[in-house]
């Protein structure tokens, strides 16, 4: 069954209208329809309420929109709000509110598990299960605008493919979905990025695009050896190549890169580190973010870095005139950190 918050905008015109040319109805409810699911969220043909019942009965037939249902829903003290979302295999994903004083940040996924096996990461525990949809994708905005609306009183401002899953691993859902958030739900490019581990194929298709997403690249060590030992993917691209990608997304986008850099105590946390991440960015127009580790049970040794070591690798980047800061962990008495809210709603998978 079509799913239209999946088609591109060309494909669920046609469709629409050649339903609604057999259904014998006129063309004007195909612009009610599509206002519905875009402007109104619709999550069922049933709330289409200005369409005969008649009608909304043959278009649910015809076509799905995709309702998430959510299996679990935890609410921080901070604010944030992280929901495990129901697929219709039965396969869970989540996704994270994150209110700031200027913004209301959307982060989502784009596959059920991940098959990229980075150390410090709760998803990639579980495995790859398989891709999402691009309506799975663009449904977890949807459903999340509802959950803004209703409960924070604000609208979401931004969306980072950072959930669960590797988003240049399933290009062509994520670039999908990428075109519906922005085209169709009118979300400005500048205001959705996606985060990949450093898929070079990937990265250089974003550079072909037109659109001005921002892209972010989880790195958490500047030096070949380290960085293997914690994300198996320099392997198949190491830093030099993932580097040359970048320098050459950067000169056709002209767009300032960011680099998130997890911070575990006594593993990746040196100053001397911080100066070969700087070595590494040199050239480019980029932002770091330091982020604390957040503990899975898979590594119980480790643990975030403790204050000193934290400033003293600040320090290090400051000194070289890196942009950087430190980000204050969100959601930690729920579970927020990518992963962790299914892991700690399921056991672990026996590996």
């Amino acid at each position: 069954m079509p799913e239209l918050l999946g088609l591109p905008a060309e494909d669920r015109t046609a469709a629409l209208t050649d339903a609604l040319d057999r259904l014998g109805a006129p063309g004007f409810r195909r612009t009610q329809v599509e206002d519905w699911v875009f402007t109104h969220r619709a999550r069922s043909f049933e709330e289409m309420t200005n369409l005969p019942h008649g009608l909304r009965d043959d278009l649910a037939r015809r076509f799905s929109l995709t309702p998430l249902e959510p299996s679990y829903v935890a609410r921080s003290r901070d604010g944030t709000v992280k929901h495990l979302w129901t697929l219709d295999d039965d396969e869970r994903v989540e996704s994270v509110l994150i209110p700031t004083r200027d913004r209301l940040t959307l982060c989502l996924s784009s596959q059920a598990g991940c098959a990229l096996g980075c150390r410090f990461c709760a998803t990639g525990h579980f495995g790859f299960r398989r891709q999402l949809r691009a309506a799975e994708i663009v449904a977890q905005y949807r459903e999340s605008c509802r959950v803004a609306r209703d409960e924070i009183g604000r609208p979401i401002s931004n969306v980072v493919y950072m959930g669960m899953g590797e988003p240049l691993a399933n290009l062509d859902a994520v670039i999908g979905s990428l075109a519906i958030l922005h085209g169709d739900f009118g979300l400005g490019a500048r205001r959705i990025t996606v985060s990949t581990v450093g898929l070079v194929p990937g990265i250089l298709e974003l550079a072909r695009r037109p659109e001005q997403f921002e892209l972010a690249v989880s790195l958490h060590a500047a030096v070949h050896t380290l960085r293997l030992e914690l994300m198996p993917i320099e392997k198949r691209y190491p830093l030099a190549e993932l580097f040359e990608a970048l320098g050459e997304y950067q000169a056709r986008k002209n767009r300032r890169i960011s680099f998130e850099y997890t911070l575990i105590e006594g593993v990746n946390d040196s100053p001397a580190l911080a100066d070969a991440l700087a070595d590494q960015a040199h050239g480019l127009t980029c932002f770091v973010n330091l982020i604390p580790f957040n503990p899975i049970p898979s590594c119980p040794e480790w643990r975030a870095s403790r204050r000193s070591r934290i400033e003293a690798f600040s320090a290090a980047l400051e000194a070289r005139g890196v942009p950087h800061a430190v980000r204050a962990p969100r959601g930690r008495d729920i579970a927020a950190a990518c992963g962790q809210l299914r892991l700690s709603r399921e056991a672990m998978p026996t590996r």
